[in-house]
């Protein structure tokens, strides 16, 4: 990193169990220099007062946790690193990111990794201790990314790919543009 560049924002979402994490972690590996910003890090700094995000009265938590993660995720990215975050943000929570990108004078990519059905609730079930596993929210989030509108260009069905194929098929959609957002 030489003095004065600028870094990349990557914002790689989509619902639980579309594999944001795994493939996040790779694609930063292939970057450099790089920062992975895990979005649920930022929730479980939160000490006391804590909503489930899923849960519709976590709104103005979520708008201001939102806006910490774009701040961050800005703030690397002018420092001249390529930033990964992962984390769940629909079209509705664009904005912070928009804006803090455009202050900080870096481009903002926004891929969506949307696997079918079966596979996000298979995946979903299967994580860890800690992890969304509840069907419910896990398909509530799953219906939130079924249309995205003018996004749809960025959405990546990652249902038959494994971890490797999805970082290299979301590099290479870097590399074209085709995620960057105007």
């Amino acid at each position: 990193m030489t003095g004065g560049e600028r870094g990349t924002v990557t914002v790689l979402t989509g619902p639980c169990g579309a594999g944001k994490s795994t493939v996040a972690r790779l694609l930063a590996g292939r970057l450099d220099p790089s920062v992975r910003l895990h979005g649920d890090d930022f929730y479980a700094f939160i000490a006391q007062g804590a909503i489930p995000p899923y849960l519709p009265e976590a709104h103005r938590q979520n708008e201001t946790v939102v806006a910490v993660q774009a701040a961050a995720a800005a703030g690397y990215a002018a420092g001249g690193y390529h930033v990964v975050f992962d984390g769940v943000v629909g079209p509705w929570f664009l904005g912070p990111f928009r804006d803090a990108a455009a202050s900080a004078g870096v481009p903002l990519h926004y891929v969506v990794l949307r696997p079918d059905r079966d596979t996000v609730l298979a995946r979903a079930a299967g994580r860890g201790p800690g992890a969304l596993t509840d069907p419910a929210p896990v398909l509530r989030m799953f219906e939130e990314f079924a249309d995205l509108g003018d996004h749809e260009a960025r959405v990546l069905d990652s249902g038959a790919l494994t971890p490797e194929q999805t970082a290299q098929a979301v590099a290479d959609g870097l590399r074209s543009g085709a995620y960057r957002l105007p």
